[in-house]
């Protein structure tokens, strides 16, 4: 299984910013997804999570409405929509998967997952 995260970039303060990770060698709709971030010099955070099925759903209190997650299988592709963005946004952001026995758990532990994209680096001036 790899991952393949995309989408970050250079934003300015209340900018957007959609994230994609796309999953190959395996069959996507088999794994739930979540993203996380990490900081330099700070431990991995949990930032949203989704089911196999997309039907369930779970934020990081941090978010508070700004970020979406959401999955299209036909596409092998996770998503997070980041709207509002901030400077303490500024991190890399990853993607992660887990082989999922039922379609509707999320996880949020990183533990919990198997395996990781590469990260990709979002950046957010005042």
């Amino acid at each position: 299984v790899q991952l393949q995260a995309s989408g970050g970039g250079l934003v300015q303060a209340g900018d957007s910013l959609r994230l994609s990770c796309v999953l190959s060698g395996s069959t996507f709709n088999n794994y739930a997804m979540g993203w996380f971030r990490q900081a330099p010099g700070k431990e991995r955070e949990f930032a949203a999570a989704i089911s196999r099925s997309g039907g369930s759903i779970f934020y990081a209190n941090f978010v508070k409405g700004r970020f979406t997650i959401s999955r299209e299988n036909a596409k092998n592709t996770v998503y997070l929509q980041m709207t509002s963005l901030q400077p303490e946004d500024t991190t890399v952001y990853y993607c992660a998967a887990t082989n999922a026995l039922d379609t509707t758990s999320y996880y949020i532990r990183e533990a919990q997952y198997d395996y990781w994209g590469q990260g990709t680096l979002v950046t957010v001036s005042s």
